[in-house]
């Protein structure tokens, strides 16, 4: 019997990467000497940078602003350019807007969502800020099927550590063996909640290779119900094995 569905926020139920590229193609469009990048690198350093700088920022060792200031001072950086204080700031400000303008949930989330409420409890896991995530859960039309958002600021736990999962599975008075985790990150989602005793399932919206055959994947949020039958099948091929 499952009793609760663990999500992971960000490119899960929430399309960070669909606005995150949208910001960085006003970014790569508006300097021109980004265009000698090739989009698919200067995506890929972007990215590189953002994960860097924000792992620090959830260790609290730099502070939010000056990550993003330094996001953009090191992309100028790669393609030969010196920025000074006023470009960084004003590139930094432009893609945080076109970011926040082009918040979209991942297809199929919400009303996956909605379906699961009916069946299970929910809560979602999530390595980043707590205002932020809130914000986007509110956004997204989430907030009635969430029973209960963990984020790693709040509880100083952050994925793959199964001590964030223990959090969640206590405020959704849930066991692991009940429980099942969908996330995109094999790292943090699939490997945290594996050593949390909780079944994974993958969500591959790249189509990568997978690395462990046993675990379910999802390359969809959507059709909805091969992904309920998925999320189900998890916990009832298990106990039965």
């Amino acid at each position: 019997m499952i009793d609760a569905v663990l999500f992971d926020l960000d490119d899960t139920l929430f399309d960070h990467r669909h606005a995150a590229r949208v910001a960085l193609d006003g970014v790569r469009r508006g300097h021109a000497c980004f265009d000698r990048i090739p989009e698919r690198d200067f995506e890929r350093q972007h990215a590189e940078i953002l994960e860097e700088l924000h792992i620090r920022v959830l260790a609290g060792d730099v502070a939010l602003d000056d990550a993003r200031m330094e996001r953009f001072r090191r992309l100028f950086a790669s393609a030969g350019v010196d920025a000074g204080e006023t470009l960084v700031r004003t590139t930094a400000a432009g893609y945080r807007e076109r970011y926040l303008a082009s918040w979209q949930p991942v297809p199929g989330a919400l009303a996956l969502l909605e379906a699961l409420h009916r069946r299970a409890r929910i809560g979602i896991v999530s390595n980043n800020l707590l205002q932020e995530q809130e914000e986007k859960v509110r956004f997204c039309g989430f907030t009635p099927f969430v029973d209960a958002l963990v984020v790693s600021e709040a509880v100083g736990i952050s994925k793959p550590d199964p001590g964030i999962f223990a959090v969640a599975l206590e405020r959704l008075a849930c066991d692991a063996a009940h429980a099942v985790m969908i996330g995109d990150a094999w790292r943090t989602d699939v490997a945290g909640a594996r050593a949390a005793g909780i079944r994974p399932i993958w969500l591959n919206r790249d189509g990568d290779r997978r690395p462990d055959a046993s675990v379910t994947e999802l390359v969809a949020l959507e059709p909805m119900e091969p992904v309920l039958s998925a999320i189900f099948a998890v916990v009832t091929t298990t106990q039965s094995a």
